[in-house]
């Protein structure tokens, strides 16, 4: 498995490539500490399996780069780095394609459970974004009852619960990872206007209009997808995941 990092400060790549040894045997991790020299290393090696990126980048922005890896390089699953973990910025790096967002300040388990997560086909959230989308209440919840929230998922439904026909749940499956309209065709065998007429229906089923609103749907119900074995469960977050 190859991973691209692209961070401009060299100890944190250094730091990063040894806590991803466990990930998986073989890893071989690329660093770049620009976008440009990022899209240089893909001319030259080809495509990696997953691409790790902080947004606060010399040159072309994190978000630009994030953009253009999922113009370019629509397969592969893009992870924002960045110590910007507010509502916006999370919800900015979702609505351009993001598979997940795990902030800096996040211990090395963390970040290698969301990686795992993302390589299974899931979406890492921070649980700040969920406390964050929900409605301010009149009184303000513990910290005790504020990490509940976050990390109690409705777990167990799957896409027939939402009325989703088996074709429907492929197309949210591959939704919630990012991949265009075009590219789901081709990996259904679908023609674009069936593609859309199928993402019509599930943002219908969830309740939601847009792409992020669907990952942050999935996420609080704790999505799985049948055949792809259990849902996992990090102890931090909530996901929507399938495991191949």
């Amino acid at each position: 498995m190859k991973i691209l990092l692209i961070d401009d400060h060299p100890l944190f790549r250094e730091g990063v490539a040894l806590l991803l040894k466990p990930l998986v045997e073989g890893l071989e991790t690329w660093e770049a500490g620009s976008c440009e020299a990022a899209f240089e290393l893909l001319a030259q090696r080809g495509s990696a399996d997953l691409v790790l990126i902080d947004l606060g980048l010399p040159g072309l922005s994190g978000l630009e780069g994030l953009q253009r890896l999922r113009q370019d390089h629509p397969e592969v699953p893009v992870v924002v780095m960045s110590s910007s973990d507010d509502k916006d910025t999370v919800m900015a790096v979702l609505d351009a394609g993001a598979m997940g967002f795990i902030p800096k300040s996040s211990t090395s388990q963390v970040m290698l459970g969301a990686l795992r997560l993302i390589l299974a086909n899931g979406i890492y959230l921070p649980p700040s974004v969920f406390l964050a989308a929900r409605a301010a209440p009149a009184v303000a919840p513990t910290p005790a009852q504020a990490t509940a929230v976050a990390v109690t998922p409705i777990t167990g439904r799957r896409p027939a619960d939402l009325g989703l026909t088996p074709r429907q749940a492929d197309v949210l499956h591959l939704l919630l990872q990012g991949k265009p309209a075009k590219l789901i065709g081709r990996q259904l065998n679908l023609s674009l206007s069936t593609v859309k007429a199928h993402t019509s229906a599930v943002l219908r089923a969830l309740n939601v209009t847009t792409r992020t609103q669907a990952v942050l749907a999935a996420g609080r119900m704790g999505l799985r997808f049948d055949e792809a074995g259990a849902c996992q469960d990090a102890s931090d977050a909530c996901m929507a995941s399938s495991n191949r």
